[in-house]
């Protein structure tokens, strides 16, 4: 073990506010990892959630663990150590359970990366009881866990409030027949998927279908928790060395309840559900007394029902607030009186569609002249920096909806260099464009990406045509980076051998011709209705209402 590590582990230690008292001892040991730096893993209130739960268990010792940064990287590779815990710099390897967090699908390419620091097998077949038990949970797994299933022990599928406890349960209670008992005791708890019950069948390189274990359920289906009955997700460690390091969080709501056909937020979380205003009230008065700054977190932020009361609630007690995202057709002026007080001199909004077409396309609900005239209360109101989001390659694109997106630009810019030259201070509009991403459990699943040199192609008129406009800023996302997180959401089994390629060095296209996987197979595949989709092992969201949407979609149909 390094100096060098155990130093900057008490470094972040330091800096830390722990809001509860966790037990330093418990009979069973768990290693909580976010498969993503440090800055990155504590911003995560899923993550910080999850580990108050398990921390707070007083059979559990639980630490934490975090993907190393570069240079922290090369020195546990040139020191030969194996990876260690944040709080008593523990290799990986003692713990009873190594749990991962992981909300998004990119991670997934860290998993194996951190069970090799570890010297932790990196298949689940090839354990014994005298390794840690690896389970894994949140949102990227309720989507698609397959590309990862031959990693993971065992998998939460749904919400960590319902699951955990029973998991803590089952993993204090004794059985018969070591590590494959437990397994299969796990695998008795509603939302518990346990991979190697299920074994796939393979055609081409491709899994087609599955058989499953005598006693494992088919599909497995999602665990959802009643917000009601638990106190809602708040920071429980406030640290500086993070991306929200000056702000408390709370979470007011889950799910969305828009729907929009080509989102996963509103499905795979089921009905859209809101925290009771005072529960959090309650978190609030205890977040001011660390932060002067409050963000209120979730998919809908704007669609919580006492948004304007509850942002008024902040201010008037002296602090400032944030929200994670704001509705074109829910901006509520005591919400935006309250984030003016607080300081906000840019307002996001995600028109997504560029087009009044792709608008109805997604299912997104929104007009043209709603757009502009909410633009028009913001610029009123001297909010004169707009970012704006948009997706390209969507279902049925053409250059006519790029033209469109081009124009709807326009006249949004008018507005603010007309109103700039009555202030006499020019506001500035962020245009971020993203590749269209097919999700499962969307109405969109059925439907493939499109193909990088069409999507690099509208790329470039956009840039030729919205770089000229002097205060437009563009920003297009990485389209290989969008490509790689397409394959990991619609990826199978097939791919595991692949990310053990890319875990020790190779880049995709080598790791894929490495593993003889084309990797244009599963990105770019429309699937037809009785087709067998990867991720259908699992039963996140409805298959027929999905469908139902779907066929509704292509003719812009609104439900």
């Amino acid at each position: 073990m390094t100096s060098s590590i155990r130093g900057k582990n008490r470094i972040l230690l330091n800096a830390e506010i722990s809001l509860n008292k966790f037990s330093s001892v418990g009979r069973l040991s768990i290693c909580l990892i976010s498969p993503s730096r440090y800055h990155t893993g504590m911003s995560s209130l899923g993550f910080q959630t999850v580990y108050a739960q398990l921390a707070g268990s007083a059979d559990i010792l639980c630490e934490r663990a975090f993907l190393p940064d570069h240079d922290e990287l090369e020195e546990y590779r040139r020191s030969n150590t194996p990876l260690l815990s944040l709080e008593s710099s523990t290799p990986l390897s003692d713990f009873d359970v190594v749990a991962f967090s992981t909300s998004f699908e990119p991670d997934y390419l860290n998993i194996p990366l951190i069970l090799n620091l570890a010297r932790i097998p990196l298949y689940s077949r090839s354990r014994n009881n005298s390794n840690p038990l690896i389970i894994a949970g949140g949102a990227a797994f309720f989507i698609n866990p397959e590309p990862v299933a031959d990693f993971i022990d065992a998998i939460c599928i749904g919400e960590g409030e319902e699951v955990i406890p029973s998991i803590i349960k089952a993993l204090l209670s004794p059985v018969d027949n070591g590590r494959d008992g437990l397994l299969r005791a796990l695998s008795r708890i509603t939302g518990l998927y346990v991979p190697s019950l299920y074994h796939p069948r393979f055609s081409e390189n491709r899994v087609t279908g599955y058989d499953a274990e005598s006693g494992a359920t088919f599909p497995v289906i999602r665990a959802t928790a009643t917000l009601a009955g638990h106190k809602p997700a708040a920071s429980q460690i406030l640290t500086e060395n993070t991306e929200f390091g000056d702000m408390f969080l709370i979470e007011v709501s889950r799910g969305c309840p828009r729907g929009c056909r080509f989102c996963s937020s509103g499905f795979i979380y089921g009905a859209f559900r809101q925290q009771p205003m005072d529960n959090v009230i309650n978190l609030i008065e205890r977040g001011v007394e660390y932060r002067n700054k409050v963000g209120l977190v979730g998919a809908a932020v704007s669609d919580y029902s006492d948004i304007g009361k509850l942002c008024s609630y902040i201010v008037a007690k002296g602090a400032k607030v944030s929200v994670s995202s704001l509705r074109v057709d829910r901006i509520d002026n005591k919400m935006l009186d309250a984030l003016i007080a607080s300081g906000h001199k840019t307002i996001s909004l995600a028109p997504e569609g560029g087009s009044q077409r792709l608008r109805d396309l997604i299912h997104k609900n929104l007009t043209e002249t709603q757009i502009l005239d909410t633009c028009d209360l913001l610029i009123s109101r001297d909010i004169l920096n707009l970012k704006l989001y948009f997706i390209i390659g969507l279902p049925t694109e053409t250059e006519v909806d790029l033209e469109e997106l081009i124009r709807l630009v326009e006249k949004i810019r008018e507005r603010v260099i007309e109103m700039g030259r009555a202030n006499k201070r020019l506001g500035e509009i962020s245009i971020s464009i993203n590749p269209f991403i097919p999700k499962p459990f969307t109405p969109f699943q059925w439907c493939g990406m499109e193909a990088l040199p069409s999507l690099e192609r509208k790329a470039d008129i956009l840039e030729k045509r919205l770089k000229r406009l002097s205060n437009v800023k563009l920003k297009i996302e990485s389209l290989r980076s969008s490509y790689l997180q397409a394959l990991l959401s619609r990826g199978d089994r097939s791919l595991s051998p692949m990310l053990a390629e890319m875990a020790a060095g190779a880049n995709l296209k080598k790791a894929a011709k490495i593993c003889g996987i084309d990797t244009d197979s599963y990105v770019l595949k429309n699937y037809a209705e009785d087709d067998f989709l990867p991720w259908s092992i699992i039963a996140t969201a409805e298959k027929n209402l999905l469908r139902r949407e779907y066929c509704r979609a292509l003719p812009g149909e609104i439900t």
